[in-house]
């Protein structure tokens, strides 16, 4: 039995190789979409993510530590329910129902950005409360505007940054749930490499869900050897 596992495991993977090596139809199809909607996802959350996590972190107000608590929340929350809850959105009987988002491209980027923005923010928040604050008190001495405070203040944990926007875009390229709900898995529209997989496993194509798992891996290989550069130079 156990020489079986390892001959089935051993043909999936020789012909995982193979299928990526002749860059088969379907998995470049998947990989350049997930890239591309996890792409656009995360920069619309780093713009949005990064100004608001600085305004929390370096501005004092009433309540700042329950927003902190409720963006820690966020980090985690299911990417299910972020599906139902844009779904309910985009639905004919929804509020933006005449829009026609529902099972498209634009669907997924709003599910991914939302996945992404709360982990951008809150990591934002993280990197500039290491700041010193004599840093801020010496800035708004000599004059500076907040939008001058906030940009300064960045650029002295721009490593920190990066590696906020890098574990967005892993939380983005990695979602299935919502991806599933409000993006329908349609082929050559919205199958992502995660929805793809969760097909063609289901199909018993386990070779070909098993080469676009080792794609997955080998994106986060890169984001992950990112990290570790920008980690090396902040240490």
């Amino acid at each position: 039995m156990d020489f079986y596992l390892v001959d089935f495991y051993l043909e999936a993977l020789r012909q995982s190789y193979q299928l990526i090596r002749q860059l088969d139809p379907l998995i470049l199809d998947a990989l350049l979409r997930s890239l591309k909607i996890a792409t656009i996802a995360t920069v619309i959350a780093a713009l949005i993510g990064i100004p608001l996590g600085a305004l929390i972190a370096l501005y004092q107000f009433r309540g700042k530590r329950l927003v902190i608590t409720f963006f820690s929340t966020l980090m985690g929350m299911p990417t299910v329910v972020v599906g139902l809850l844009l779904y309910g959105l985009y639905t004919r009987k929804g509020i933006l129902g005449d829009w026609g988002l529902l099972y498209t491209e634009t669907a997924l980027i709003s599910a991914e950005a939302l996945l992404s923005f709360p982990i951008i923010t809150r990591l934002t928040i993280s990197a500039l409360t290491k700041i010193d604050l004599r840093f801020k008190q010496t800035l708004i001495t000599l004059g500076a505007k907040p939008w001058q405070v906030i940009y300064l203040s960045l650029r002295e944990v721009i490593n920190s940054i990066a590696a906020a926007i890098i574990t967005g875009y892993g939380r983005a390229i990695s979602e299935v749930g919502a991806a599933m709900i409000v993006g329908g898995n349609i082929k050559g529209r919205t199958r992502t490499l995660t929805t793809a997989i969760a097909l063609e496993t289901s199909k018993g194509e386990f070779p070909l869900a098993l080469a676009m798992g080792l794609c997955l891996l080998m994106v986060f290989l890169f984001l992950n050897l990112l990290l570790l550069k920008l980690q090396n130079v902040d240490s």
